[in-house]
């Protein structure tokens, strides 16, 4: 199956403590089916000292089920992601709200 949300898009969440807020997508992990969103779902990671690194507390983002994130469309709203083939045969992505091309 096609990939809805992919690297660098603008995505809105949809539920948990962050629900409401956005942020752009910077990893997907597919086999999960989860997404890392930038300044979203933070954690406190209790790091190791290492030669090349500072111990301490260290805030980094943890990864979000897909099912919790919808792709933010022109006027900011969430919206669902539809794909259209066009004349050319290129698969595109399109917001279902707006009917809005995402890429391509």
């Amino acid at each position: 199956m096609a990939a809805k949300l992919k690297k660098g898009d603008t995505v809105v969440v949809l539920s948990g403590r962050d629900k409401g807020r956005s942020g752009e997508v910077t990893q997907v992990l597919p086999k999960e089916d989860r997404a890392v969103v930038r300044g979203i779902n933070l954690v406190k990671k209790h790091q190791k000292q290492t030669q090349n690194q500072e111990g301490g507390i260290v805030s980094k983002e943890a990864a979000i089920h897909l099912s919790n994130l919808a792709l933010q469309d022109a006027n900011g709203k969430p919206t669902r992601v539809g794909f259209r083939v066009l004349e050319d045969g290129r698969k595109v992505r399109f917001a279902k709200t707006t009917g809005d091309q995402i890429d391509g």
